[in-house]
C-alpha cells in the first residue's frame, strides 16, 4: 500500500511540474489576451413626454439619445464587423432606464419570431443588455428580448456569463418588424435594480445581439473567446450620464390563492385518510432594505407548479443531490451559495434541506406521511453595499410534522412524529478587495432542531449543526491568473444514538474493522471536523489555460444538515492543463486538447483512486461540436464498498465517450453522446444518449431526448452477515455481478399563445432493471477478489421465488431475491398566463404512475409503453397570484 502510495505521489509530482512547466508557456502568451479597450456611452434624460412602450421608436425623445452602434462580431469571425447594422439608444427619466434598438436586417422575411414562455430556449434573434449598476465589475443584470416579444433576464451574482435564469424583475418590453429589420423598446425600472446612492450613477454595461439563423453574434465590448474564461462583468464597457435618480422601498407584495385536487388509482374504501381537495394561500413580500439590501419573506410558500425531479435507481450508498426548483430558493441563491467563481468550494448551504421530506416513518394499516415538509415561513436578505461587501442570509422555520396512522382492528387513530420543528440559519459574506475582483469571503450556518420528551427522532437527528468557513480569491492581469482557496470547519451535537448514526453513515464509516486512525465511539454527544483546499488557474490565453489543486476533508467533518457532502476522510489532489486555439483556422473554428489527472487518498494513506483523462473537442466552421475523452483509472482500495466494512480493492479500467452536436441555431437542433466502459473485472457498460429539438412553427417547440444504459456491474453490493472468517474480521460482505439497463425519452411540447401565454407538456417515462448473479463473498481484507458461491466448497441453489440459498460447510443462509424491474411515469402540464405585470395564473395536471416487479428482466421500447399505462395518481391544481409594487 505505501509502495503504491510513493508511485502515486512520485506521478502527482511529475504531472505538476509538467503542468508548471506549461503555465509559463502559457504566461509567455498572456500579451496576446490583453483586455480589450473599454468602450464608453452615455444615457439620456428625457425633457418632455416619456416614449411609449410599443416596439416602434417614433417617439421625439429617441431622437435625443446618442446612438450605440460600434458594434464587433465575436462569432463567427471575431473582431471584423458585423453582418448587420444594429443601433441602441438609452434614455432614463425618475423613474426607469429606456432602451430603444434598430436591429437591421436585408431580408426581415427570415427573421425568427419563435414564441416561448419567458425565460424559454428558442433560436429566435435576440437582443440582450447587462448592467453592472453596482458598477463592482463582479455582479450584473441581463435583460433580453427576441425579435417575437419573449422576454429572458438572468442575475448574475459573480464575474461569469452564467447566473440565475430564475431571477423574475417585474419590467415591459415590445417589438416590432417592418421593412428594415426589427425594433424593441424596454422600459426598466429602477425599483427593479440595485445601485449604491451616488450621483452621478456609473454603471458597467453590455450589449449582444445573437442572430441564430447566420449563427452570428455581435458584442459592444468585445470580449475575445481567449478571455471568456477571465471573466464577464469585469469587461463591461461603461455606461455614464444617469443623475437625480435614488434608490427606493422597492416594496413588492405577492399573495396567492391555490386549490387541489387529487384523484388516486388505488383507493381503499377503507382509508380515513383519503383527501381530494385542499385550498391554501401564502405570500410572498420583498422589500427594500435601505439602497443596496433587499428583503425577501415567504410565507406557506407553494410549489404546486414546480416540475418533478426526475425517476431513479439509487444502487448505491449515497444520497441523490437533484438541482433547486423552488423559486423563492432560486433567485439570489448565488449570494448565499457563494461557489460562483470557486473550484470545488465545499457546499455548505444546499437549500433542498429546507422543506425536505420528513426523515421519520410510520406503521400501520393506512398511513398518511407528508410528502415534504411545511416551510411555515422563510427569509432572506440578499444584496451589495457601496463598500463592496455582498450579503446573503437566510433563515427558515419548518414545524413539528406528525404521520397518521389507523389500525383497522382497534379502529385507532395515531399521530407519529416524523420530523421535529427545525430552524434552519445561513450567512453568506464576500468583500471584495481591489480593483481585480480579488475577494475574501465568511459564511455561517446553523441547524437547530427541537425534540419533545422521549422523541424518537432524537435517536436519528442531531440537535444542532454549525459551520463556519472562510475563503479568499486573488485575481491577476484582469483574471487571466486566478488563485482560490478555502478553509472551514464543522460542528454536529446530538443524541449518542444520533451520533453513532452519524459515524456509521456512507459519509465516514468509523465502524470499519481495518483502520486504526479513527475511533467509533458509542458513547459520543458531539463532533467537530474541519476542510480546506487550495487552487491556481490561468483563465486567459490563445493557447493554454490550466488548473492545479489539492482538497483535505478530515474524518469528522459533516455539513449534511444544510449542507451538501457525500463523503469526508479525504486528501484530494487534482491538476488538468489544456492546449488550445481560440483563433478560427482553416478547418477548426476551435479546438482544444486537454489534460487531467485526479489522485485520492483517506487520512490513513490508503490511495482510494487514481485516474488520467484526455479530451479533445473542436469546433467546425458549420457550427458542429465534436468532443471526445478517454479516461484511465487505476486499481484503488475503497473503503466505502463494503457498507462499514474492511478495504476492497476496486478495478482497473477505461471510459471512453463521444459527443456530438449539430448546429444549435438550427431549426432542428441535435446531440448525441456514446459512452463505453470496461473493467478488468468483468464489467462492461455502454450508454447512449441523445436528443433532437424542433422548431418548426413560431409558436410550437418540441424536444425529445433517449438515453439508454446496459452494464454490468462487477462488485454490486449485496448484503452483510455476522458468521465471516478471520480474514474478514467476522463478517461475510457479500457482492455479487448486476446486469442492469435503464431506458428513458424526457419529453417536451410547448405552445405559445402569447408571450405571456404558454401551454407546456413536459413527461418523462423511465424504466429500468437489474438481474444479480454470480454472488460471492470478499476472500480478505484489500483484495480484489471474490469467493464466488458454488466453489470452493460452497453451493448455491435458486428457490422459485428467486431467493438463494447458499451453504458454507454446516453453515448456510439465503439471500433474498433482489432482481427487480422498475416502471415510472412523471408528467406535467401547465397553462401559465402572467395576465398583469408580474402576475400569474397557472393551471396544472400532474401524473405521477408506477410499477413494481422483481423479475429483472431486461427493459425496452415496450417497457415504456408499459410506464405510460401503470397505475398512478392524477393531480390537478390551479393558483393565481398578484403582485402589487409600491415605491
Amino acid at each position: 500500500m505505501g509502495g503504491a502510495l510513493r508511485v502515486t505521489l512520485r506521478v502527482s509530482r511529475g504531472v505538476m511540474t509538467a503542468v508548471i512547466g506549461c503555465a509559463v508557456f502559457g504566461a509567455s502568451a498572456s500579451v496576446s489576451v490583453a483586455q480589450e479597450p473599454l468602450q464608453s456611452t452615455t444615457a439620456t434624460r428625457i425633457e418632455g413626454r416619456v416614449p411609449a412602450i410599443d416596439g416602434v421608436l417614433d417617439d421625439q425623445a429617441w431622437s435625443a439619445a446618442t446612438v450605440i452602434s460600434d458594434f464587433t462580431q465575436l462569432v463567427p469571425n471575431e473582431g471584423t464587423q458585423p453582418s448587420m447594422a444594429t443601433e441602441v439608444r438609452l434614455l432614463y427619466d425618475d423613474d426607469a432606464l429606456y432602451v430603444g434598438a434598430r436591429m437591421f436586417h436585408p431580408d426581415p422575411a427570415n427573421i425568427r419570431t419563435t414564441l416561448t414562455r419567458r425565460d424559454g430556449d428558442s433560436d429566435a434573434e435576440r437582443l440582450v443588455i447587462a448592467l453592472d449598476s453596482y458598477h463592482d465589475r463582479r455582479t450584473a443584470y441581463s435583460f433580453g428580448v427576441s425579435a417575437a416579444g419573449v422576454r429572458f433576464d438572468i442575475y448574475h451574482p459573480d464575474d461569469r456569463s452564467t447566473g440565475e435564469v430564475q431571477y423574475d424583475p417585474v419590467w415591459t418590453t415590445r417589438v416590432s418588424v417592418d421593412s428594415q429589420g426589427w425594433m424593441a423598446e424596454m422600459r426598466i425600472p429602477f425599483t427593479q435594480l440595485r445601485f449604491n446612492a451616488a450621483d452621478p450613477q456609473v454603471w458597467g454595461m453590455q450589449i449582444t445581439r445573437h442572430v441564430p439563423e447566420r449563427n452570428e453574434e455581435i458584442q459592444w465590448q468585445l470580449i475575445p473567446r481567449a478571455r471568456a474564461q477571465a471573466g464577464y462583468a469585469s469587461q463591461f464597457g461603461t455606461l455614464n450620464g444617469i443623475r437625480g435618480i435614488r434608490p427606493t422601498r422597492r416594496i413588492e407584495i405577492l399573495p396567492y390563492v391555490a386549490g387541489d385536487l387529487t384523484l388516486e388509482s388505488d383507493v381503499d374504501a377503507a382509508d380515513p385518510f383519503v383527501e381530494k381537495t385542499r385550498g391554501r394561500v401564502g405570500a410572498d413580500l420583498k422589500m427594500g432594505l435601505g439602497p443596496n439590501l433587499t428583503l425577501d419573506l415567504t410565507m406557506n410558500p407553494d410549489f404546486g407548479q414546480v416540475e418533478a425531479d426526475p425517476a431513479e435507481v439509487n444502487l448505491t450508498a449515497f444520497e441523490t443531490f437533484f438541482p433547486e426548483r423552488r423559486p423563492f430558493f432560486i433567485e439570489g441563491n448565488g449570494m448565499l451559495d457563494g461557489r460562483q467563481g470557486y473550484i470545488r468550494l465545499p457546499k455548505w448551504y444546499y437549500s433542498r434541506r429546507v422543506g425536505a421530506p420528513p426523515r421519520g416513518d410510520a406503521d400501520g394499516d393506512f398511513v398518511k406521511i407528508p410528502s415534504s415538509t411545511t416551510i411555515a415561513s422563510a427569509a432572506k436578505v440578499t444584496g451589495r453595499l457601496a463598500s463592496g461587501l455582498s450579503i446573503g442570509a437566510l433563515a427558515g422555520f419548518t414545524p413539528r410534522e406528525r404521520a397518521k396512522t389507523y389500525d383497522v382492528g382497534l379502529g385507532v387513530t395515531s399521530v407519529v412524529p416524523v420530523e421535529p420543528a427545525t430552524t434552519y440559519g445561513a450567512i453568506r459574506l464576500q468583500q471584495q478587495v481591489g480593483s481585480q475582483q480579488s475577494a475574501v469571503g465568511l459564511v455561517l450556518t446553523t441547524t437547530q432542531r427541537s425534540f419533545e420528551g422521549g422523541d424518537p427522532l432524537a435517536a436519528f437527528l442531531t440537535n444542532a449543526a454549525y459551520t463556519a468557513g472562510v475563503d479568499g480569491k486573488l485575481r491577476l492581469k484582469e483574471g487571466m491568473f486566478e488563485v482560490t482557496s478555502f478553509a472551514g470547519v464543522s460542528r454536529v451535537e446530538g443524541d449518542p444514538l444520533a451520533m453513532q448514526a452519524l459515524q456509521r453513515s456512507s459519509a465516514r464509516y468509523f465502524q470499519r474493522p481495518d483502520q486504526d486512525y479513527v475511533t467509533f465511539d458509542p458513547t459520543l454527544t458531539s463532533m467537530s471536523g474541519y476542510s480546506a483546499g487550495i487552487r491556481a488557474d490561468k483563465n486567459a490565453g490563445r493557447w493554454t489555460v490550466w488548473g492545479i489543486g489539492a482538497i483535505a476533508r478530515s474524518p469528522g467533518f459533516e455539513i449534511n444538515d444544510l449542507g451538501q457532502m457525500r463523503s469526508s476522510d479525504d486528501l484530494e489532489f487534482n491538476a488538468d492543463f489544456q492546449f488550445r486555439d481560440t483563433q478560427p483556422g482553416k478547418i477548426f473554428r476551435f479546438w482544444q486538447l486537454g489534460h487531467s489527472t485526479r489522485h485520492a487518498w483517506s487520512y490513513g494513506g490508503v490511495r482510494q483512486s487514481s485516474s488520467f483523462n484526455q479530451t479533445l473537442t473542436v469546433d467546425f466552421h458549420n457550427f458542429w461540436n465534436v468532443r471526445y475523452s478517454t479516461n484511465r483509472a487505476f486499481r484503488g482500495l475503497s473503503d466505502v464498498q463494503t457498507r462499514g466494512g474492511p478495504l476492497m480493492g476496486t478495478p482497473s479500467g477505461w471510459r471512453y465517450e463521444l459527443r456530438v452536436r449539430g448546429n444549435p441555431g438550427a431549426r432542428i437542433s441535435w446531440n448525441t453522446h456514446f459512452t463505453y466502459l470496461t473493467d478488468e473485472f468483468g464489467g462492461w457498460g455502454r450508454e447512449i444518449e441523445g436528443g433532437l429539438v424542433f422548431r418548426l412553427a413560431p409558436r410550437w417547440q418540441a424536444s425529445v431526448n433517449l438515453a439508454y444504459e446496459k452494464r454490468t456491474d462487477s462488485r454490486q453490493y449485496a448484503a452483510t452477515r455476522d458468521d465471516g472468517g478471520a480474514s474478514t474480521f467476522g463478517s461475510r460482505y457479500i457482492f455479487s455481478y448486476i446486469d442492469r439497463t435503464e431506458l428513458s425519452v424526457p419529453l417536451r411540447l410547448d405552445y405559445s399563445f402569447t408571450p405571456d401565454l404558454t401551454l407546456e407538456l413536459w413527461a418523462e417515462p423511465f424504466a429500468a432493471s437489474g438481474r444479480f448473479y454470480d454472488f460471492g463473498e470478499l476472500l480478505a481484507s484489500e483484495s480484489y477478489a471474490l469467493r464466488t458461491y458454488g466453489t470452493d466448497g460452497t453451493t448455491i441453489a435458486t428457490h422459485p421465488d428467486g431467493s438463494y440459498l447458499v451453504t458454507d460447510g454446516a453453515t448456510s443462509f439465503t439471500l433474498g431475491n433482489r432482481d427487480f424491474n422498475r416502471l415510472f411515469l412523471r408528467s406535467n402540464l401547465v397553462l401559465r398566463w402572467e395576465w398583469a405585470p408580474g402576475s400569474t395564473l397557472y393551471l396544472i395536471w400532474q401524473q405521477n404512475r408506477s410499477e413494481f416487479d422483481s423479475i429483472g428482466d431486461g427493459v425496452g421500447v415496450g417497457s415504456l409503453g408499459d410506464a405510460i399505462t401503470a397505475p398512478g395518481d392524477n393531480f390537478f391544481s390551479i393558483k393565481a397570484s398578484y403582485w402589487l409594487g409600491l415605491r
